[in-house]
């Protein structure tokens, strides 16, 4: 029996467009919002009692992250998209999780969804979503839960590390989106070594009973990566094109190494693909080849039991007139003649390298 599985597009069903409805299934108690304001000179970091403390960033000179964790609380998501005059459509997908990769320019802001990888603690893959809100001066991300890949990028720009101080809020974004992707290199080694263990434990025969569901689920481990990650590509490269004040040139060269880091990621993932459509190949192989040894023994068997079959067949009928039926030595003749036939078979598949 098949278990049940959150239906995500039954929530919005019957609602008019805009509607802030959070299709997700990981409701978090509090609503965790933090703040990075920050200079060249200085950098203020603190995390948020509440959505209104968010408001008296906006129009400074410096730039600001507000990052917000727990997309179940719909009400204060959709006061700072007020505040910040964010479309009904862009706060609809902020929090319907089930949203592609993709990017929607707007006047003032640049909208842009992808998917976060990480592993679980069984060491399975979950895809979170994750939205971005560029604006001039300002970038605000928004996550289902607690738990990121951000906390390199928090360091750096606590510790003023690198250009990101003196950078404005397109490369913030850009080293954002690029903490995501470079992540994606640890997933696709998380994938690399199970195959690699699957192809070991299908070679050496030390496979269990499990293994043909295991690798349907790798599959379909590979196909989420896929799907968070080929529509990126085309996010990132209008990104690179855009003509806006929002991303100035000189930042563009950044975006273009998240494409080609994109790119590399593809043909990875292109190339497990085929791997594991060998590996299914593979494990047949190896399964025909077991049920092939063992009807070579059986057929091996009954070829050799035939003939004394045969001849135990011949002297067992029940007639008086039997050549050597009265023999004294009839007997142990007549299984020495066996022991020579089975042992000439012997010798003559070993000559022919059935055995």
């Amino acid at each position: 029996m098949s278990k049940t599985r959150p239906k995500k597009f039954h929530k919005k069903l019957g609602k008019s467009p805009g509607s802030v409805i959070y299709t997700g299934n990981k409701p978090t108690k509090k609503l965790f919002i933090e703040a990075f304001d920050y200079t060249s000179e200085q950098c203020i970091d603190k995390e948020l009692s509440n959505v209104e403390e968010a408001f008296s960033f906006i129009g400074s000179d410096s730039v600001t992250w507000i990052n917000v964790n727990g997309l179940n609380h719909v009400e204060e998501i959709e006061k700072l998209g007020n505040h910040y005059d964010l479309h009904p459509l862009v706060l609809e997908d902020i929090v319907s999780i089930s949203q592609r990769p993709k990017i929607d320019e707007h006047e003032d802001y640049l909208f842009v969804v992808l998917k976060m990888l990480h592993t679980d603690a069984d060491d399975s893959i979950v895809s979170e979503q994750v939205s971005f809100v560029l604006g001039k001066g300002y970038v605000l991300s928004f996550q289902e839960s607690e738990g990121d890949v951000f906390d390199t990028v928090r360091e750096r720009i606590r510790q003023g590390k690198g250009r990101v101080r003196t950078m404005q809020a397109d490369y913030l974004l850009y080293i954002l989106m690029d903490a995501i992707v470079d992540h994606y290199f640890v997933i696709i080694e998380t994938l690399g070594d199970k195959i690699e263990d699957f192809e070991t434990a299908i070679f050496s025969g030390n496979v269990n009973q499990s293994i043909n569901k295991d690798i349907q689920d790798l599959k379909r481990e590979i196909l989420k990566v896929r799907r968070a990650i080929y529509p990126l590509r085309e996010v990132v490269s209008r990104i690179e094109k855009h003509e806006s004040t929002l991303i100035l040139k000189k930042t563009k060269t950044f975006y273009r190494d998240i494409y080609d880091h994109l790119i590399q990621v593809s043909e990875n993932i292109d190339i497990y693909r085929e791997m594991i459509w060998s590996l299914m190949d593979m494990y047949m192989t190896t399964i025909s080849n077991k049920m092939n040894e063992v009807m070579k023994v059986l057929t091996i068997m009954a070829s050799i039991f035939i003939p004394l079959t045969f001849i135990a067949g011949i002297y067992g009928m029940n007639f008086d007139y039997i050549p050597e039926l009265h023999y004294k030595y009839a007997y142990p003749i007549l299984w020495g003649v066996m022991v020579f036939i089975f042992l000439g078979m012997l010798y003559y598949f070993k000559r022919k390298k059935w055995l």
